[in-house]
Formats: C-alpha cells, structure tokens, sequence
C-alpha cells in the first residue's frame, strides 16, 4: 500500500497526458446528450462515483443519479435508461453484479462508460466506451492508485466536456502536486484515530466522496468503526454520537462549502471536540496550500492513505491484506 500511493503521481501524469482520449471520450458524450448521469460501483470505487457525481451536477448541470445493481440482479426490475449516460466505476471490473449492471444499462437505452484499471475486464467489455486509468497491478488489497485516478480520469473527462480552462490548468499542476501531499505528515491524527472507540471523517461538496474512501480506509485498515459524513448531515442527528474522546478529521477545499466547513470546526471547538483539519489557513495538519477545489480532496487521499498504514504497522496490523477481504469482490 505505501509503495503503490507513491506511485500515484507518476501514474497520474500519465494519464493526464492522454489529451486525445479523453476528447474522443467527450465528444461521443455530446453526441448522445444524455440528461442524466447514473453511477455505479462498490466501495472505493463507490466513493469515486460519489466525487463524480458532485462534478457532473456542478460542472456540467446534469442531473446525476446512484445505481443500486440489486434492482436489476436481487429484483430483476431493469430501469428504462433512455437518454442516461451510465458510469462505471471500477478497479477490477469482475464483481457479477457491476456487469449486470452494465449489460442491462446498455440494453435499457444508456449510453456506457467503463472507468477502469483492466480496460480487458468484463465491465469493460461490456460498455460502449472504455477510459482506461492506466494505474498497474495494485497488490494491496486496498486500493489507493486505482481509486485516486478513477476520480483523477473523471475529473479530467469533466473539464473536458465543460470546457473549463481553470480546471485543466489545476490538473495539469497534480502531478507535482500529488508528489508534495506524499510530504504531508498526518500520523497525529492516525495514532488517534487508532487508539479510539470511533471516528468520524466530515467534508462537503467535492470532498464527500473523500471523506467516504478514508472512513472506509480506516474501518477496513485500522480495524476502527469510522463514519464519513457531510458537514451538514451531521446536523441532522449524528453530531450528537461526537464526543471530545472522537478524532475528526476534516476535509476543507478552498470554495463555496468552506463556511459550512469552517462553521463546523469552530462548533466542535467549542464543544471541547478533537478536529483534525486539512486545508484552509486554520488547518492543523501539514499541508501544501489551497489548488483548485476539484482537486484538493483528491490531493488529500495521498496523506491519509499514508498515515493510515504507517499506523495499521505500529500496531501490527498487515495494511496489504486486511482481515476477510479480497482483491476482487464477487457479489450478486
């Protein structure tokens, strides 16, 4: 796992470098004017079509939408997907019920698109376009290079697709940037984190789906119950569970969610709360300064993955092969 998060910044050059790719990808998405997007994908890669999910609607204006697989697997109910653009997300493309998925978007009247690691995997096959991410062989059982350049590929399709000039001119600074967050040293807030009953992870807008993907790194890796939530859903209950033995770690990316950010940050203060943030002047963990929004909580992965193993072997945890999990997940 340490080794192949540092690679992600070579990996991730060289995807971006595929400028003719992502055109041709867009421009059979234009073609099709879809308007909806539909997401699917398990864990990790569940968490990346959450991230996507926030660029399309925000960036693009187009309505997006989570594939729930067992609708057309458990129910065999297929929904009528006329005029959807159906996403794919993932790092094997083997699990039976994200190529059921797939096939049956496709006979349905959507138009598919496979982000995936293994352009040869049956998810692949089965869509219409492939955008490969070109991460290599992960080993780890937890993914980190495959997860960062599905949201990496998304983000970059995105700009693409929106024509937005800012946004590719913050994609084309992430190698370099990616390479200084492996710098960023986060182990405070992992050695609390593993020494606690529960933690939360909390962001908003384009960081959720990186708030998700670290809760999950924590629960799987660490062996620690971990929730990742939105700054402003845990208004509607689950703050009350927060106490001043709960680590917190914040996401904040220099944009229109910030004040909700910063609002929650200095409640929890207040309340004698333990938050660990990242971003913003008011951070507490080490950081590299504010980029572009889209994709500072992407950046944000690399020290997080980083400190949850280097925690996982303090305490004698294996991070490559957590407990009943495999590489690849066969559900149906």
């Amino acid at each position: 796992m340490a080794r192949e998060t540092a690679e992600i910044p070579t990996v991730a050059g060289r995807l971006l470098a595929r400028t003719d790719l992502f055109a041709a990808i867009a421009e059979r998405i234009e073609w099709a004017k879809p308007r909806i997007v539909v997401f699917c994908g398990r864990g990790s890669s569940g968490h990346a079509g959450v991230y996507l999910r926030y660029l399309f609607e925000a960036r693009l204006g187009l309505l997006g939408s989570a594939a729930a697989p067992s609708v057309v697997t458990a129910y065999q109910r297929p929904p009528d997907m006329r005029d959807a653009l159906f996403v794919v997300v993932s790092q094997s493309g083997r699990s039976p019920d994200i190529i059921k998925a797939t096939e049956v978007a496709r006979q349905s009247g959507a138009l598919t698109l496979a982000i995936v690691n293994d352009e040869n995997s049956p998810a692949a096959a089965a869509s219409e376009l492939v955008l490969p991410i070109g991460a290599g062989a992960e080993h780890s059982v937890a993914a980190t290079k495959s997860v960062v350049l599905s949201m990496i590929a998304g983000a970059r399709l995105v700009a693409a697709l929106a024509r937005d000039g800012e946004l590719n001119d913050g994609l084309r600074h992430l190698p370099d940037r990616l390479s200084g967050a492996l710098g960023c040293d986060w182990s405070a807030w992992a050695d609390s984190v593993a020494g606690a009953a529960v933690s939360f992870v909390v962001g908003r807008g384009y960081g959720l789906g990186c708030v998700r993907e670290i809760a999950l790194k924590v629960a799987e890796i660490l062996r620690v119950p971990a929730l990742g939530y939105s700054a402003a859903e845990l208004q509607h209950g689950p703050r009350a569970s927060i106490t001043p033995a709960t680590p917190v770690l914040v996401l904040r990316q220099n944009d229109e969610a910030a004040t909700a950010i910063d609002d929650f940050v200095r409640d929890l203060g207040d309340t004698g709360g333990t938050a660990f943030t990242a971003g913003g002047a008011a951070g507490t963990l080490s950081w590299i300064g504010d980029g572009h929004p889209v994709c500072d909580p992407v950046l944000m992965l690399i020290p997080a993955y980083r400190a949850i193993e280097a925690a996982a072997r303090r305490r004698g945890f294996d991070p490559d092969n957590p407990p009943h999990l495999r590489k690849v997940t066969r559900t149906l």
